[in-house]
């Protein structure tokens, strides 16, 4: 069982999403919060698998919301709602820990794909529209100095092609067709890979080959 928090500051909006998220057998909503505050109150006290977070609460932002979570070391994973007219709030959410990003009035199987998603610890990368959030992103000046992030010089060759295809927004079933290797091989790639480059996940193993210059927009 899935357990999840909704945190937005519409009741209308949390009372849909619960609405969705209720009518799956394996999706239990554990609670809601208005605000990020509450948010990250609410995430400690109920330990949830996923939280979905909107950017723009009052009090506190979804975006702060997600970074104290971080910071705490919490388990929860982070699915941040927004609009592509809100670019640069998703990128204070990618920098503070967010696993993911959904566009509200998306589908709800979009949503119920997502949950799954990064309930079982991946990212969501594949859907375009979080490609061209991440390239928009690192193409920002202040990002566009390269540099080595720590534990870089520890990959092998083999997983820095596997970072470099992450990078890009490959799956394991695509990185493994790609370098004919077997799924199961890939997944112990991407997972020794966030071991060594200390990431949270695929996300920010993303940022991670942005800024070190493996892979460009």
């Amino acid at each position: 069982m899935i357990r999840a928090l909704v945190a937005d500051d519409q009741a209308v909006v949390r009372g849909g999403l619960r609405m969705i998220l209720e009518a799956q057998d394996d999706i239990e909503v554990v609670g809601e919060a208005g605000d990020g505050a509450v948010a990250v109150e609410l995430v400690r006290e109920l330990q949830p698998d996923v939280v979905l977070m909107d950017i723009r609460m009052p009090e506190m932002d979804g975006i702060e919301a997600t970074r104290r979570l971080a910071l705490a070391g919490s388990g929860a994973r982070v699915l941040v709602l927004t609009t592509f007219e809100l670019d640069e709030y998703v990128f204070g959410a990618l920098r503070a820990g967010a696993s993911g990003f959904l566009l509200k009035g998306g589908e709800p199987g979009e949503l119920l794909s997502a949950i799954h998603l990064v309930a079982a610890g991946e990212s969501l990368l594949a859907p375009s529209v979080t490609k061209r959030l991440i390239e928009a992103y690192v193409s920002q000046p202040e990002q566009a100095t390269t540099v080595t992030p720590e534990g870089l010089d520890e990959l092998s060759p083999r997983e820095l092609e596997v970072l470099g295809l992450v990078a890009r927004g490959s799956t394991n079933r695509e990185i493994a067709e790609a370098l004919f290797l077997s799924p199961l091989t890939v997944k112990t790639h991407v997972s020794r890979i966030l071991t060594k480059l200390r990431a949270r996940d695929r996300v920010q193993l993303v940022v991670i080959a942005y800024q070190a210059g493996l892979v460009s927009p």
